[in-house]
């Protein structure tokens, strides 16, 4: 009973940790430039993408094993995956999962998911 709480204890700090050491920094678009209002436009989905909104998402779902710099632990380093996968290929990754993540699709909305994408499509 005592090491449970004791484990508790522990995960909610580690949490609490993680989330503090957020930033709120401007995003890089595809073509070099920022916008002062935390939007990315001209991601490879032809959208804009609103990156404080897909933050928001991605620290209350991905952080645990992408870590809160997109560097990965459980989950692969995301850092560079708009680089790699395509923002449709990163979509359909978190639609269904798959390798180990879980799929998301009915979890998150049609368009936190699409923003996502597109912010992790950005990575590069």
């Amino acid at each position: 009973m005592v090491k449970s709480k004791w484990i508790m204890g522990l995960m909610a700090l580690t949490l609490a940790v993680s989330l503090s050491a957020c930033g709120n920094k401007k995003e890089e678009t595809n073509n070099g430039t920022t916008t002062g209002n935390n939007e990315t436009t001209g991601n490879t989905s032809g959208g804009t993408v609103d990156a404080a909104a897909a933050e928001t998402v991605y620290k209350a779902n991905c952080i645990s094993c992408h870590a809160v710099d997109l560097a990965g632990g459980i989950g692969p380093n995301l850092q560079k995956v708009g680089g790699k996968l395509s923002v449709a290929d990163i979509t359909k990754r978190i639609d269904e999962g798959g390798g180990g993540m879980p799929a998301f699709k009915g979890t998150l909305s049609d368009t936190d998911i699409a923003n996502l994408a597109g912010w992790l499509g950005s990575m590069k």
